[in-house]
This record gives structure tokens, sequence and C-alpha cells, in this order.
């Protein structure tokens, strides 16, 4: 069975399971798949198991027919081969016991070769004859019931049930006298039915028992960077409703090879609706992910940055501070200066209606360049409290404030922060004392033209979300709200 086809039917697996067992545990990502969602996942598993079953080989199937006067015909058929399968009709429903999905009225297409002989007491030789058949089998009817459920943060998946009928069949004969053999054939219809109703369950076995050897195989983390990895453990059993079938894993990230541990959160109680109802599924990301990230990239010494560009390029030389910070002109005059920015303590994350606030504590060193030595003079505590909409145009940045809602599309996520308001202190300073109130407005300004546009640009370039096997989201949108942010979006093929 192909690989691609593995991931496919893996997927549409990885929704289903008979009942849910309550855990201790908490969800920080979840996903909720719509009715909608479900049939594209199972019109699709329908689509890739019609190839992936065939060729089937059946077993030879050997006769003996007695016929008055000529004696007993011995009727082979070998090489017997289901060649294709279409489904017509298939439906998905919850049962007692599990998942249950029925495909009905459905064809498959065999082939094989026919061989006979036979000897009577008339003549002293032996007769035989061989050629080919086609077999037409119609009303073919598949039953399956799945069951998942959570094993120690993996999924365990389990056939309970898998059945085959045929309502009817046809041989037709080709080569040698087939024409004189066409009903002597036509005996072999049971046996090829129930040839079928054996191997099509039996193959169906194979390739469950195959995707739960997958299944237990999988990773309990995913690199997403080279120093920070997301949790993927499964929490609880994937919950079936008339309407959705909800997923839950821990989806915290932590340094590589570090799990962390879960805190408790205000649950997702409320229904989050976006503009289009009816979406095939939908994403759900605590805050506590964007702040477990968050003290990933600062415990790895990854939020530090160097500016030496800036809009207005006055900013950033000892002219341009000559009138708020005398002595740092009169002691370096005209030269260039590097802004050199670190945050102090991990960001604090909130996600609200409609936006994200960030309070980010801020270090800012001004260093002076005089010849080849870099000079640090000054040291300015900020702590900038600024909005971020998750405004994922994907591909397209547009800057949002934070009473705009967010929008996505396409296949990357792109985000924009303003600055809504923010508090400054002197750390240190080696150019003597500084009037505060004017460094803050001046800080201000570089807040807004310096620091926040080398931000921007960075978000700017987006977190490209890959396609799944030729897959990709489809006219998504976003929510925010009492700390969860939540994705709504259709699948379409890339």
């Amino acid at each position: 069975m192909a690989s691609s086809i593995f991931h496919f039917v893996l997927l549409f697996l990885l929704t289903f399971s008979s009942s849910r067992v309550q855990s201790h545990e908490q969800g920080y990502i979840r996903a909720e798949i719509s009715n909608k969602g479900l049939e594209f996942l199972k019109d699709l598993l329908i689509e890739k198991a019609e190839s992936s079953l065939v060729p089937l080989e059946l077993p030879n199937i050997e006769k003996h027919v007695k016929i008055p006067i000529v004696g007993t015909v011995q009727m082979v058929l070998s090489d017997i081969t289901i060649e294709r399968i279409h489904v017509t009709s298939s439906t998905l429903k919850s049962g007692d016991s599990g998942i249950v999905i029925d495909v009905s009225g459905s064809t498959a297409n065999l082939s094989t070769n026919w061989k006979y002989s036979y000897s009577t007491w008339l003549l002293p030789i032996a007769f035989s004859d061989k050629g080919s058949a086609t077999v037409q089998v119609e009303g073919l009817e598949v039953g399956l019931t799945l069951s998942l459920k959570t094993l120690e943060g993996s999924l365990k998946l389990s056939l309970l049930e898998c059945g085959c009928y045929v309502n009817d069949i046809s041989i037709n004969l080709d080569g040698g006298a087939s024409w004189l053999y066409q009903g002597l054939v036509d005996a072999f219809e049971g046996k090829i039915s129930s040839a079928v109703e054996d191997a099509v369950p039996k193959k169906i076995k194979e390739s469950i028992v195959k995707l739960d050897s997958l299944l237990q195989s999988l990773p309990k983390e995913v690199p997403v960077t080279n120093i920070a990895a997301l949790n993927i453990t499964f929490i609880d059993d994937p919950e079936l409703s008339e309407s959705s079938l909800d997923l839950e894993i821990n989806g915290l990230l932590s340094a590589k090879d570090e799990f962390m541990l879960s805190s408790k959160y205000h649950s997702l109680r409320d229904s989050f609706f976006c503009k289009e109802a009816d979406k095939m599924v939908k994403f759900s990301f605590h805050e506590d992910v964007l702040k477990s990230a968050s003290s990933v990239y600062f415990e790895a010494n990854k939020m530090h940055w160097l500016l030496d560009k800036a809009p207005d390029q006055s900013l950033l030389n000892t002219a341009g501070w000559r009138f708020i910070v005398p002595q740092l002109y009169k002691k370096y005059p005209n030269h260039d200066m590097n802004l050199n920015l670190s945050v102090s303590s991990p960001p604090i994350i909130e996600v609200d209606k409609q936006q994200i606030r960030v309070k980010v504590p801020l270090d800012v060193v001004i260093d002076v360049l005089d010849v080849d030595e870099v000079i640090p003079v000054l040291c300015i505590s900020v702590d900038a409290v600024s909005s971020s909409g998750e405004n994922s145009k994907f591909g397209l940045l547009q800057v949002i404030s934070t009473s705009m809602s967010a929008e996505i599309s396409r296949n990357a996520v792109t985000g924009s922060v303003k600055l809504n308001d923010f508090t400054m202190s002197l750390n240190w300073s080696k150019v003597g004392d500084l009037h505060m109130r004017l460094i803050q407005i001046l800080m201000s300004t570089t807040l807004k033209t310096v620091i926040l546009p080398y931000v921007n640009l960075k978000l700017s370039k987006g977190f490209q979300l890959p396609a799944f096997h030729g897959y990709e989201l489809l006219d998504a949108q976003i929510v925010c709200k009492d700390s969860w942010i939540v994705i709504c979006s259709d699948v379409s093929s890339v």
C-alpha cells in the first residue's frame, strides 16, 4: 500500500473513537471537525481505498461436476484478481460500539483464467479447453466498525467488525469453446462471491493492523525549530457528537526532549462561531501555547536583536539626541549608534476579544560606534504593552489596530503589532543624568518608527502553513476570545 495512501487513511482514522474517557489532563490545542469535514474525509478515504485495495488476488477455485454419459468434468478458475472497485454510496455514523462505515451499491471487476478437462468411457482420449473470463460484481456491500482510543498519549486503532456481501455476479467467458461451457461456469458464481466476501475484509483488516502499527510509532513531540518541539501527546479519546468530532492534544512547546508540565486553564465552554458556520474544521489554540513558545525562546536566549538601521537614520546618530542627552553628543559627536534590544523576562501574553495583548519587558542598550569599538553608554528598561492582530492574510501583511478583526487566506500566517502604551526607567548611564520625560518622548518615537517597524517587518514574512499531502486551508477565519485563538476553515487541494 502506498505511503501517501497510508497518510490519507491515517488522517481520517485520527478523527474517530467509540467513547470518551475522562482525563485529568487538558489539551491546549483542540481540533473540531464538522459533519462537512467528516464527509470530506470519508469521501477522501473511499477514493483512496478504491485504488489501494486493488489489485486483490483471490485463491484458485476448483469444481467437479458430474454429467450423465459424459462423466465427471473438472473445472478450474485460476489467477482470479479484483482489478477495480467503484463505490457509489457510503455513509458514516456513530454506533453503540464504535464508528460505523457502510459502503453500498458498489461494483467490482475481476479477471480470471478458466480451464476444464474430462474423459469419457465412450472415447479413449481426454478432452480439455481453456480461456479467460471477466467477472462483474454488482451490489457489493462493505461494513466496518472502528474504535480509536488514547493509550499513554498515543492512539490505539482497532477493527471491531468488518463484513462484505455480494448481491449479484455475472461471468463472461472468452477463448476456446467458451460459448459451449458458459452454463457450466455459471456454477462458479457462488464460490466467486464467497471468495470476494472473504478476501475484502481480510485485506481491510491487514490495512488496519498496519495503520495501528503506524499510529503506535508516531512521535510524541514534533520539532518546530532547532530549539523547540511541540508536545503532540493526545489527551482523552476523540469525542464524536451529532454535529462534529473533537480532538485534543497537549499542544505546549518546550525545549527539545524536555516536556513541559501542564497547568490548569479556563476551559473552552462556549462555542465560537465564525462568519461561515459550515466550515470543515475548527482549530482552537489556548494562550498557554503562545506562552510556552515564548518561554522556550526566552530560555534559549533567542529574544535578542540588534538594530543598526532605521527609516529615520538620525535616530541612530548622537546628533539626533543632542538636545535630549547633551552629554552623549558632547562626548561622541556625530557618532552612529546601535540599539541592542533584549527581553528581560518572558513576555506576558493574553488573548482577549479579537486581539492578543502582549506585555514585553524590554532592555534597550544604546551602543556608540567609535572607530572599531562598540561602547555601551546607557540602558533603558521599557515595559511595552502592545496588541497583535493575527491578521493572517496568507502572504499579504495588513497592519491592524486592536479593534480590527483578523483574517486568514492562502498559505502563510502573518501579523502586525501596534503599540498601546509603555512605561520606562533608566537602568544605568555612562553619560550622566538624563531628562527621562524627554527620553520617553524620544523612545516613543523610536518604538513607533524603528522598533515596531522592525518587528512588523519580521512578522510580515509570515509563518508558512505546510500543506498536508497536497491539501491546505481554504477561506480560513480567526476568532479571538477568552484566552483562545480559534481558526475556522475549509480544506482544498493545492
